[in-house]
């Protein structure tokens, strides 16, 4: 959106008379999202007979119509980056990455280039809407840094509320691939605890009594290796913030690789020599989100992709198959 473009509503009719404003815009407006109608009104951008109406729960009258100004979206702060990404699909709606351990999904503290949001921005270009106002690609959901995997991302308002609302709903189709130390115990389970910040570490993630948020897991254990290492396959019905980290280390095991809710597995280990060294050795969380699906938001259609384990991974699993 590189120029100002005016909306005018139909008129007030009997059954809409007395609605909130931002209410009866969302209706007449669906490509834009409430919140993002809810800002313009706020910032005098809502006009009725010339007059501004900057308050959103003003009262919408019969045989009113309003004008939406639009300004045009403005450049996102991070800045375009020349980044290599594995796109598994795109349309002018979503773009679904697969992404590589080690990189940062937004900017943020520590990290303000070489994100997905800086490589997007780059691969985009023009292709972006504006979300929320701005030019930059909608973050709908986010995998650790040191996670590799699928993620979608949207191009513009309407997609990003579309995604949004089944994140919300818990409608998306997710699962991952860990290996863990140990072995589940039961082998297929289902763990359902509230995740909240922890009081002990204000960096970690924990289950909490009060506080947190409600958060399900369902695992079942594909390979395991002994009584030394597994592998599991998760599937999120909720997506709290390192839910699948504290989830099975709360069950005593631990993801190999993650330097953060590790505890003291590395030396419970029944190896010795060469594998058991690289097993602790292994340079991040060992956690690929495998699969993604979900409701294209125009097509109405429901899609599903899937990505290979990344190299590193593969390479673990192939070296437990071999040596245990």
């Amino acid at each position: 959106m590189n120029e100002e473009i005016i909306f005018t509503t139909s008129e007030v009719t009997e059954n809409e008379k007395n609605m909130r404003l931002d209410k009866f815009l969302s209706a007449q407006l669906p490509d834009l999202s409430r919140s993002r109608l809810q800002k313009l009104i706020s910032e005098g951008f809502v006009e009725c007979e010339e007059i501004v109406i900057a308050d959103n729960s003003h009262k919408v009258k019969v045989g009113c119509s309003y004008q939406v100004i639009v300004p045009p979206a403005e450049e996102a702060e991070p800045k375009p980056q020349d980044i290599a990404l594995n796109i598994v699909y795109e349309d002018d709606d979503v773009i679904v990455v697969n992404k590589t351990a080690g990189m940062t999904v937004h900017p943020a503290a520590g990290a303000y280039d070489g994100t997905l949001v800086n490589a997007l921005l780059f691969h985009c270009r023009d292709n972006l809407s504006g979300i929320g106002g701005v030019k930059r690609p909608g973050i709908v959901h986010r995998i650790d840094k040191e996670t590799s995997g699928l993620l979608v991302v949207a191009k513009n308002d309407e997609a990003h509320r579309f995604l949004s609302e089944q994140f919300a709903e818990h409608s998306i189709e997710r699962t991952y691939i860990a290996v863990v130390y140990g072995v589940p115990n039961p082998l297929t389970g289902r763990i359902e605890a509230p995740i909240g910040r922890s009081k002990f570490d204000r960096k970690k993630m924990a289950i909490v009594e009060r506080g947190g948020k409600n958060a399900v897991t369902n695992y079942k254990t594909v390979k395991t290796f002994k009584t030394a290492v597994s592998v599991v396959q998760c599937n999120l019905e909720t997506g709290r913030t390192h839910q699948i980290r504290v989830h099975l280390s709360s069950r005593g095991n631990a993801l190999v690789g993650d330097k953060v809710y590790v505890k003291n597995k590395k030396s419970e280990l029944s190896l010795s020599g060469y594998l058991k060294n690289y097993i602790n050795n292994f340079s991040r969380q060992a956690l690929h989100a495998k699969t993604l699906g979900f409701i294209h938001p125009r097509k109405k259609e429901f899609m599903q992709f899937d990505s290979e384990l990344p190299s590193d991974m593969a390479e673990l699993i192939a070296e437990l198959e071999k040596n245990i």
